[in-house]
């Protein structure tokens, strides 16, 4: 499938990616529209300076790979979701509920205020939102080991 890409992407000194159009230059930052549900498809360049919308992107993988790959260094940089690896205790099996987990990121501890803060994704996915406002993800509940899912199934 062949689609015609009608501006081109570079970053400048500073790290800013940069998008070329018929219009010229500007700073841009990626948005994707569905984070979670389909993170590779329909993400927005916005404009730095005035917050509009300057392309829109079907699919990453219809990006040439150098531009695929600067827009992927530029979500990373302004994404934060640490994964949970492994839950090592919670405080109690009600809400609210202390838990201490080990992430991507290293260890780190999370207060679930209500069972609603945990959300189903696809592919055996959850979100976990934390009383401080930090989402961190499960990438697949099944799996987690054996002790982590014991305890995850009592919030389920």
């Amino acid at each position: 499938m062949n689609v015609a890409i009608d501006f081109t992407l570079a970053c400048d000194a500073f790290g800013r990616l940069l998008l070329t159009d018929a219009a010229g230059t500007t700073a841009v930052v990626p948005v994707r529209a569905f984070p979670l549900g389909a993170p590779d498809e329909c993400l927005s360049l916005v404009g730095v300076e005035d917050g509009r919308e300057r392309a829109w992107i079907e699919r990453l993988e219809l990006l040439p790979p150098e531009a695929r790959a600067l827009v992927g260094q530029a979500l990373a940089s302004r994404e934060l979701m640490p994964e949970i690896q492994r839950l090592v205790a919670v405080s109690t099996y009600a809400t609210p509920s202390l838990w201490d987990v080990e992430t991507d990121r290293g260890p780190a501890r999370l207060m679930l205020k209500s069972e609603d803060d945990l959300r189903r994704l696809p592919d055996n996915g959850l979100l976990v939102l934390s009383g401080d406002g930090v989402h961190f993800r499960i990438r697949d509940r099944f799996a987690l080991d054996r002790a982590s899912r014991r305890m995850l199934d009592r919030f389920l």
